[in-house]
């Protein structure tokens, strides 16, 4: 099988990696950085550069692209597909592509779309920093927009294949109004937090707690600020939720209220406890 990656980042040389290093499968590569190209077929991304002309042989043409970046590069690839190709992005959001691929399966319904987000990531961007392992466990969603069946099953054991652990299939609505509090409210937390005129002291006073938290406060500005904008209504929902945890936590220590800090450090105890339980348990059901 031909797979095509247009934008070889973190998740684009991962997949080109991982693909590569674990399968028979030719990869077929495309990046506007040229430094990008290099360093992707020296870390063994792809085997061959994707170009207008060879691109009409692939059987899979994923884009791992910003957001707004990939709505250009669907329009202009799409065209050039030959019949069965299997169209899938990597994108962070899930709304705004998938209404894009609904219009192109009217133009091109001989080409299908699935829209994809591999569950993965390290706070380093690039393709210098791609793994072949970066996918080993993680979790594979899947918005099918335009195939049948057996392409929804195929794509779903080709990501097995690869080394996802989980493949979840759902809608762009419910990928976007979970993904805003699993991922984009974390971001904008861990940013928020690193933020506090202490943090410049935090050398001799720190652990676990402080690494985990300003992990991903490390991130590519320009890529988040397009995921969250375009998440806005559903992230804002989030950012509210949070505050209003926060200023019960505040409220009871302006009051120096001991029974009311503890009742609610209990009830967000007993809700992580809850969702390690669910965790566990859908582990088990594999």
């Amino acid at each position: 099988m031909k797979i095509g990656i247009i934008g070889l980042g973190l998740i684009g040389g991962s997949l080109g990696r991982t693909i590569v290093n674990r399968t028979e499968h030719k990869v077929y590569a495309f990046d506007i950085s040229k430094k990008a190209m290099l360093d992707g077929k020296l870390l063994s991304a792809y085997h061959y550069e994707l170009n207008k002309e060879n691109v009409r042989d692939m059987d899979i043409l994923f884009f791992s692209l910003y957001p707004e970046a990939l709505e250009n590069a669907l329009n202009e690839y799409c065209p050039l597909l030959k019949d069965g190709c299997l169209v899938a992005d990597c994108c962070g959001n899930k709304r705004r592509v998938v209404k894009q691929m609904k219009e192109l399966s009217v133009v091109y319904p001989r080409l299908d779309f699935i829209s994809t987000h591999p569950m993965a990531g390290r706070e380093f961007s690039g393709v210098s920093h791609s793994t072949a392992t970066l996918f080993d466990r993680a979790s594979m969603i899947l918005v099918p927009v335009k195939a049948d069946l057996k392409k929804v099953a195929f794509l779903k054991s080709f990501s097995l294949e690869i080394g996802f652990g989980t493949v979840v299939i759902t809608t762009a609505e419910k990928h976007d109004e979970i993904i805003a509090f699993t991922s984009q409210l974390a971001h904008l937390v861990s940013s928020s937090y690193i933020k506090s005129e202490t943090a410049a002291q935090f050398m001799g006073f720190s652990a676990g707690s402080f690494r985990d938290m300003t992990r991903v406060a490390r991130l590519s500005p320009e890529m988040w600020a397009q995921l969250t904008v375009d998440n806005a209504d559903y992230l804002t929902n989030e950012i509210d939720s949070i505050v209003k945890s926060l200023l019960e936590y505040k409220n009871a220590l302006v009051k120096r209220d001991k029974s009311e800090m503890k009742a609610l450090l209990a009830d967000g105890n007993e809700k992580k406890l809850i969702s390690e339980k669910m965790r566990r348990s859908k582990l088990n059901d594999k």
